[in-house]
């Protein structure tokens, strides 16, 4: 597979992310695991660490964004780049002086992607809020959990990542497509409140037909049917049940030895409560890899609950690939999987705060070493050391910059591409900081 081939969907796409929590950092990170270049401002730097997954594959820029200095490297970040996205509260990223009207009008095709909880507007959209309080006025929370019991916290998926993470790529992508046409980039206010909201709209389906009931663990999908849930098993370990369809149903009773009757009447919500007391008798005769074993290959739609260490272990898992270490830590592979223009494979987090020196300033068309301490024009030539091989003509530098370029040591065996030498997007030089591309 050569080097073009193994880029990534998203190759050339240039990517500013402000520090934050949750969403929009794993938006970053599968931004740049689909080879979008993903730099990351952030208030200080520090050592690499590889522990810290959501920033795989990004680079990062230190910048002190209450000076002059570190504010003007961020506009000049912003101007060049094709996407911003922020996860502030509303009105900060404006007193910053970097909101989106300054932005857009010095970045005309700039897609400017904002993720909050509550939304950009609204009584709760000044206030501090998280996944929990979030699925919980959106109507999901009361939804989830055991009949009579309070509604269990589910980890911070529903809202943050499925609502927030996978909505504001959604709209970045988005407007990143409707851009091709008019030129013209835009903002998208990504909720966490309206993602959440927008995927249920299958229940709003049941509830509007009458299928669904306004109590927790009486309805098909939330536990109250004895064929989709969870059983212990006889070692305290767990099975994962989901067998909806007639044919699913039939092959988990044949397999279970349950009565083939239940299958005449398995939609009778009546008869569920005496079901869920047998089925739970049932499956506790057996350890979970017994009962794993006996459903292997078949469709009753039963699989084991796996625990965090055991899941890479399990066949199909590993047989994709979806877990494995990077750097010495356990992580999820880049998804999803392109026929023609593959992500590469996952790479430790870099220094934080080192690409401002090392990469970008090359990379997006800067002069200085250290974008903080002398910034200059963006317009300014790309150095010697970085894009230019020794001998070429540099128009427009200054006689010692010139002086500078004809004394440069070569790189022996490199030879810069046109693109590279006019300041574009080709590869970066070596050197750079580890995991940054």
């Amino acid at each position: 597979m050569d080097e073009g081939k193994a880029a990534g969907p998203l190759a050339g796409l240039r990517v500013i992310e402000m520090e934050g929590l949750g969403p929009c950092p794993l938006a970053g990170q599968f931004l740049a695991d689909l080879g979008a270049e993903v730099t990351l401002i952030v208030r200080k730097a520090g050592p690499a660490d590889p522990t810290d997954i959501v920033n795989r594959g990004k680079r990062s820029a230190a910048l002190d964004l209450k000076s002059e200095r570190g504010l003007e490297a961020a506009k000049r970040l912003i101007a060049r780049a094709d996407v911003v996205i922020e996860g502030f509260r509303p009105g900060v990223m404006e007193r910053l002086g970097l909101g989106p009207e300054p932005m857009l009008a010095a970045n005309p095709g700039l897609v400017f992607g904002r993720m909050t909880g509550w939304g950009q507007d609204g009584p709760l959209s000044p206030t501090a809020g998280h996944d929990i309080n979030y699925l919980g006025i959106t109507g999901v929370l009361n939804a989830i959990g055991r009949r009579g019991e309070t509604p269990p916290p589910p980890l911070n998926i529903g809202a943050d990542y499925a609502g927030g993470t996978m909505f504001l790529l959604l709209g970045v992508l988005s407007a990143l497509y409707e851009r091709g046409r008019s030129g013209r980039g835009q903002v998208v206010d990504a909720a966490m409140i309206d993602g959440a909201t927008a995927l249920m709209s299958l229940f709003h389906s049941f509830l509007a037909r009458g299928w669904w009931r306004n109590e927790r663990e009486a309805n098909l999908l939330d536990g109250g049917a004895p064929f989709y849930r969870t059983y212990r098993c006889r070692d305290g370990k767990f099975l994962s049940v989901g067998a909806l369809e007639p044919q699913f149903h039939a092959a988990l009773l044949r397999i279970a030895g349950l009565p083939a009757a239940h299958g005449e009447t398995q939609e009778e919500r009546a008869e569920w409560p005496a079901r869920h007391a047998l089925y739970e008798e049932v499956f506790a005769t057996r350890t979970r890899d017994e009962w794993a074993a006996a459903f292997a290959g078949s469709d009753a739609c039963v699989a084991p609950v796996m625990d965090w260490e055991e899941a890479p272990a399990h066949p199909q898992m590993a047989a994709r690939g979806v877990l494995a270490p990077v750097g010495g830590v356990m992580q999820a592979a880049p998804a999803p999987r392109f026929a023609r223009t593959p992500a590469r494979p996952a790479r430790p987090p870099s220094a934080a705060g080192g690409a401002i020196r090392m990469r970008c300033c090359g990379r997006w068309g800067w002069r200085e070493r250290t974008a903080v301490r002398t910034p200059r024009p963006l317009s300014m030539p790309i150095p010697a050391s970085k894009r230019i091989s020794p001998g070429e003509r540099c128009r427009g530098r200054r006689p010692e910059a010139q002086a500078a370029v004809r004394g440069a040591p070569s790189s022996p065996g490199r030879r810069r591409s046109g693109r590279a030498r006019r300041g574009g997007r080709g590869d970066a030089p070596a050197g750079g900081a580890a995991g940054a591309g």
